[in-house]
């Protein structure tokens, strides 16, 4: 997990939530290291969550027109 003096990258929180996943997903974890697994894979979601907001802000930012925001369409190049 991370601490204040030394923060991990978004990448970094994700590569350890998947080793994370794929360790419980084995199912031979006592009950107890299943918690703490569980526990530390919350701890780095909402952290990832965060990381997502203050990126979304920082984009909210760049892309304000005339001190108001402008909302674009998203257009997903799939459809």
């Amino acid at each position: 997990m991370t601490t204040e003096s030394n923060p991990i990258s978004f990448e970094q929180s994700i590569a350890r939530l998947e080793a994370l996943v794929e360790k419980m997903e084995q199912g031979d974890l006592p009950i107890e290291e299943a918690l703490k697994t569980f526990e530390e894979g919350i701890s780095l979601t909402r952290e990832c969550q965060m990381q997502l907001e203050k990126a979304e802000q920082r984009v909210n930012v760049l892309i304000e027109e005339n001190g108001e925001a402008v909302a674009y369409p998203f257009k997903d190049e799939a459809q």
